[in-house]
């Protein structure tokens, strides 16, 4: 049976982590932080990434921890999900991204390691980096947010999720896009979110919405329809929630007990939801949030950003 749920996690422990000016141009959840020095900033970040991976692989998630290297300087590499994406036919996506200093994270060794040491197997690269020479980004799965049971991507258009694309991404991999501009209030004015999945997350029985943050009702009516006609029971948040990443979770389960699943968020995420939230979502899996209050602020990302998902097929015995 086809695995549309997954149990195995690729993380990137950071290195070098830090507040990014070239995605902060867009990226309207970073903020800085003048009270901490780098050094501060470094061990919160590294405390908070072994915390996460503590509680995930404690509830039976397999983590492939990479360590990520002082040079070149990635700000940003804890966010591996953005560069890459594993598919269960052993493809690999890449995709092209907005910052520049954003590209050096992508890294070839890492497929070595995938292989050599969790014998997994990778059958072909998608590479679509090729659109960063015509000002054109995709940047993965906060681009994009799949169904992957019914090869759906649900993408918010934004400069960071062009739609030529998204288009090659659908033939490439046959999924169909859902798309549709998702807004953010920043002072007087309504500007695009530069990644869908701070806004919605999808489930297998169930998705998570901000639909206060898709301004067109069109639009908006087309995201809620097709959820309900793929059986998902809409869990709607606020765009204050919103905020609070909220929307940015992801659906996992236990790499030994394939029965036991999980939705993985932030603490401040979990924290903002209502009870009647929570009900409902625990309704559909248990929950699993961790603290990541400093990557969340300096890195305008969170826990779903954090976690690149691995369903590539084993080409012998895994090690775990």
């Amino acid at each position: 049976m086809p695995k549309f749920i997954t149990d195995t996690i690729l993380m990137v422990r950071p290195v070098n982590f830090h507040f990014n000016e070239q995605t902060a141009v867009n990226n309207y959840y970073q903020k800085v932080l003048d009270d901490l020095d780098p050094a501060e900033v470094q061990q919160r970040a590294q405390t908070e990434f072994d915390n996460f991976v503590a509680i995930l692989r404690k509830n039976g998630v397999r983590v492939i921890v990479i360590e990520d290297t002082p040079y070149p300087e990635t700000p940003d590499s804890i966010f591996p999900n953005n560069w890459v994406s594993f598919h269960a036919d052993g493809r690999v996506g890449l995709y092209p991204m907005f910052a520049e200093n954003r590209r050096k994270e992508r890294r070839a060794d890492m497929f070595d390691k995938l292989g050599t040491e969790y014998s997994l197997k990778v059958t072909d690269k998608i590479d679509l980096t090729r659109f960063e020479d015509d000002g054109k980004y995709l940047e993965g799965t906060g681009s994009m947010v799949f169904d992957r049971e019914n090869r759906i991507a649900y993408a918010a258009l934004s400069e960071r999720t062009d739609i030529d694309v998204l288009e090659e991404f659908c033939r490439s991999f046959d999924y169909k896009a859902v798309t549709f501009t998702a807004y953010q209030s920043v002072g007087q004015n309504r500007l695009p979110i530069y990644h869908t999945n701070v806004m919605m997350c999808v489930g297998d029985t169930f998705a998570v919405v901000c639909a206060d943050c898709i301004d067109d009702p069109d639009e908006k009516l087309k995201v809620i329809e097709v959820l309900e006609q793929t059986g998902k029971e809409i869990i709607y948040i606020t765009e204050d929630q919103v905020q609070q990443f909220a929307g940015n979770m992801l659906q996992v389960r236990s790499y030994d007990t394939p029965e036991n699943k999980y939705l993985v968020m932030s603490e401040a995420a979990y924290q903002s939801l209502t009870e009647k939230q929570l009900n409902q979502l625990q309704a559909h899996c248990e929950i699993i949030y961790s603290s990541l209050d400093t990557i969340e602020a300096l890195g305008g990302g969170s826990a779903r950003c954090m976690m690149a998902e691995v369903f590539l097929p084993a080409s012998k015995t895994i090690k775990t």
